[in-house]
């Protein structure tokens, strides 16, 4: 075990010595994939259970639509097996009625049984457009349960969509194609599981938990300085000398720390994982600048930048909606993403987004990281990778607010540069992103939003209409 006198010796080097600073060649980063790590939290552990049915008449279809010309048993065979292979894909138990939904009285029983079971979620599966078939859709949305619509194409007019297409608790996707449905069941799955999560807060230094407004998610408080004693006992293993060693012999360029910085922030993310494992937890965040900024103790800038990349959703600054956020994006669309401070930038109208814990995989888990190098944070400590974002790069920002109601703030726009610090100012990683509309940046709202790849503005907002919260478009 390392004591603190040894902590406190090695942490005292000079951060500009001889050593400090090295120029590495430029290498491929793609044998550089760290895997999800295991997590034994409730809700990656929690496998969520789906109702789903289909709907038609019991007689032949004759001339109303979908008509005569409609195989609908064919139909309900292709998407019987969509709708079993898309549900395995995403870990989901699927209650699929055994036979259609063939009257009014049925469709309310089966609501009513689903209900009582405490499903997560109803998906109805449209073969008709008459008599019973969206009357059932409109009960189903009345049953407070989340619900997924499908109607392909013969299974409605937009007279039937219409009054429900901005329902909340119900989205509609009126299509043949079962992939939007798929993308549906993946957003039950992972609103179920956010409401079952447990996030681990290192704040204060008191225990207790309350629940997390809008999505459920547990909040667990423990006191701060568990993570300053959890680090004191991890010791220099060689899993701890083999994470510092994959970062420093992928980066473009080493700046500033030293190889002991690097296994020092090693240590810093096996310490917040064994938290996690002790308190059971699926995501994490602590008040690392109050709890650290005097310690001679690494800033977990590293281990969150390692946690995201790893798949577990990992917050600075104990930050609620951050993490929230960070908890969003990864469920939804497999990818991590960056909490960072948004900085105006008035020559561009475009939102710098400076943070020190950027994860480096921002194509998605188990995808190669982006190039990056290794630098001091900007208290001039500490190892921070900091990744080259691809210019002209499509990106999404999500803020979750916690108001009077829980508020989605999202915006899409491009990666336009990466600033360098020094010579500017402020955190290592900043990333400057024009974003979509004419929102001028200088009265950009939120605070700590989430950058991540990709324009994912349409998914965000059905998953907020599917789970009642409040979206904004900014």
């Amino acid at each position: 075990m390392l004591g603190m006198t040894a902590v406190t010796s090695i942490l005292a080097k000079a951060p500009h010595s001889a050593e400090a600073t090295q120029s590495i060649p430029e290498q491929s980063s793609s044998d550089f994939i760290p895997e999800r790590a295991p997590l034994s939290g409730p809700g990656s552990t929690y496998t969520p259970r789906i109702a789903a049915a289909f709907v038609r008449r019991k007689e032949e279809y004759g001339m109303w639509w979908p008509g005569a010309v409609y195989d609908g048993e064919a139909a309900r065979r292709n998407y019987t097996a969509q709708i079993q292979e898309a549900s395995g894909d995403l870990g989901i138990e699927l209650q699929l009625r055994h036979d259609p939904i063939y009257s009014l009285e049925e469709a309310e029983q089966w609501i009513a049984d689903a209900g009582r079971n405490k499903v997560d979620g109803l998906v109805v599966l449209l073969l008709d457009r008459q008599q019973h078939a969206w009357p059932t859709v409109q009960m189903a949305a009345e049953s407070h349960l989340p619900v997924i619509v499908f109607s392909p194409l013969g299974t409605s007019f937009t007279t039937n969509t219409i009054q429900l297409a901005h329902e909340p608790g119900c989205l509609i996707y009126s299509t043949d194609h079962f992939d939007q449905a798929a993308r549906g069941l993946k957003m039950l799955a992972a609103g179920a599981r956010l409401k079952k999560s447990r996030c681990i807060v290192l704040q204060g230094d008191k225990r207790y938990e309350e629940p997390m407004p809008g999505l459920g998610t547990t909040l667990r408080y423990i006191p701060a300085r568990t993570y300053i004693e959890e680090y004191q006992q991890v010791q220099e293993t060689d899993e701890v000398v083999r994470l510092a060693q994959e970062y420093i012999d992928h980066a473009r360029l080493t700046e500033g720390p030293d190889r002991t910085d690097i296994i020092h922030g090693a240590k810093s993310y096996v310490a917040a994982r064994t938290i996690l494992q002790q308190e059971q937890g699926d995501a994490i965040t602590m008040d690392c600048l109050g709890t650290l900024a005097d310690e001679n103790i690494s800033l977990p800038c590293l281990a969150w930048s390692r946690m995201n990349d790893s798949a577990i959703p990992a917050a600075c600054e104990a930050d609620i909606g951050a993490v929230a956020s960070h908890m969003v994006v990864q469920n939804l669309f497999d990818r991590p993403g960056f909490q960072q401070d948004p900085v105006a930038d008035t020559l561009h109208q475009s939102i710098i987004g400076a943070h020190c814990s950027s994860p480096l995989c921002l194509r998605g888990f188990g995808e190669s990281p982006e190039p990056y190098d290794l630098r001091h944070h900007h208290g001039n400590r500490d190892a921070i990778p900091r990744p080259l974002w691809k210019e002209g790069q499509r990106v999404t920002s999500l803020d979750v607010l916690f108001d009077d109601e829980t508020t989605f703030l999202i915006s899409t726009g491009y990666v336009l540069r990466n600033e360098e610090v020094p010579p500017s100012g402020g955190c290592i990683v900043s990333v400057n992103v024009k974003f979509d509309g004419d929102q001028e940046a200088l009265t950009f709202p939120g605070f700590h939003q989430v950058f991540f790849y990709g324009d994912y503005k349409r998914q965000l907002q059905e998953f907020g209409q599917l789970f009642r919260l409040r979206t904004e478009r900014v």
